[in-house]
């Protein structure tokens, strides 16, 4: 396997890493304090292709392969998880969705205002009961000819003020299961959609998360995404590749947090030297860097087989489950190396602790990446 990334893809990576540290840096603290919204620099990732790095060029998208998508997650995760995951869920999610199973009327209406950040999208699949469950869906669309009314409620919706189009999973018929079960195009206008409270996060608290009820929303047919009976497939596929993203969100937290740990050790001092002179730090430090670079290899393996064409949801479940493990044990060791100083804001890596335990939890936890891990494994 050749592990040499080419020009455009360290282009791409320098790019993101530039835009993470001149425009995303300033202020992270205080949007963090705040739980503020970064609504401007979404505008200028949107400028700089960011937010539709996959989807066609004919609908104004990057054309990219996931290999760039993850590099450039990587960065932007360093140091302001909240911003990525903005952007992974308008990639991963709603454009990558919309370009590969939306119809040619969605993708000139939707995506093509998606993928330059004129719009943000929002991937509408969790409930107060049935979490990423798909099959457990409360929320109904009933079927009234010429379009459906939807009602139900949804929870911790990334973007869910600021998005536009919200993408929305619901039970159409109860009786067929799973394959009674739609996805639908929800414009923030519709009449009975309710924005719901924020949630008072215990990280990525720049993102903006709420619940969202539907009260007798009209939903045209052509807001139908694919056949009737095709949500849950579509969830499935969408959250297989959204986990690529978060793996990726997950790695750049792990290694923005080593690499402030690795700079405070050369420069603190105890005992008559840099802390990286005495063992228990220097192992530390060893520890760290072989646990990010395996991730690193998952979820580059992950987003390899995506642009192959080959079944990635062994690959990208198990680059979930390893990077976000990573991401919480190497952020924890990284305010341990920092000692009293990692309970300090100005230094972030305790923001970047509080941020990495969601990358355990959303996308499907920890737990459900080793439901889908088993099943791979064991089925032959």
């Amino acid at each position: 396997m050749d592990f040499k990334l080419t020009e455009e893809h360290i282009m791409i990576r320098d790019a993101a890493r530039d835009f993470a540290k001149q425009e995303l840096l300033p202020g992270v603290i205080e949007r963090d304090e705040k739980q503020e919204f970064p609504k401007e620099l979404i505008k200028k990732m949107g400028e700089l292709g960011f937010l539709g790095m996959m989807a066609s060029p004919e609908y104004g998208g990057g054309g990219m392969d996931t290999i760039s998508y993850v590099l450039a997650m990587e960065e932007l995760s360093k140091i302001d998880a909240s911003a990525s995951v903005m952007v992974s869920v308008n990639n991963s999610l709603v454009c990558w969705g919309l370009d590969t199973f939306g119809s040619e009327e969605q993708k000139k209406k939707y995506l093509s205002k998606l993928t330059t950040g004129e719009k943000l999208g929002a991937f509408c699949l969790s409930e107060p009961e049935a979490g990423s469950d798909a099959t457990s869906q409360r929320t109904t669309a009933i079927d009234k000819g010429d379009h459906y009314i939807l009602n139900g409620t949804k929870n911790w919706i990334t973007n869910g003020s600021s998005a536009d189009y919200y993408l929305v999973i619901a039970q159409t018929d109860k009786e067929k299961k799973h394959k009674g079960i739609n996805a639908f195009i929800v414009e923030k206008d519709f009449e009975g959609f309710e924005i719901g409270p924020k949630e008072q996060k215990l990280g990525i608290r720049g993102s903006d998360t709420h619940s969202l009820n539907f009260n007798d929303v009209k939903v045209p047919k052509e807001n139908r995404i694919g056949e009737d009976g095709f949500g849950f497939k579509f969830a499935m596929k969408t959250l297989s590749g959204g986990r690529i993203g978060i793996a990726a969100q997950a790695l750049g937290i792990a290694a923005g947090a080593y690499e402030l740990a690795k700079d405070y050790s050369k420069q603190r001092k105890a005992f008559g030297t840099e802390i990286c002179n005495h063992q228990a730090i220097a192992f530390k430090l060893a520890d760290m860097h072989t646990q990010i670079e395996a991730a690193r290899h998952l979820v580059m393996k992950a987003a390899w087989d995506k642009d192959q064409g080959e079944n990635y949801d062994l690959s990208g479940a198990m680059a979930k489950l390893h990077a976000s493990k990573t991401a919480m044990d190497v952020t924890v060791e990284a305010v341990q190396v920092h000692g009293g100083n990692g309970y300090v804001k100005e230094y972030h890596v305790e923001r970047l602790m509080r941020d990495a335990k969601i990358t355990q939890i959303y996308e499907g936890t920890s737990e459900i990446q080793k439901i889908v891990i088993s099943r791979s494994i064991l089925k032959d």
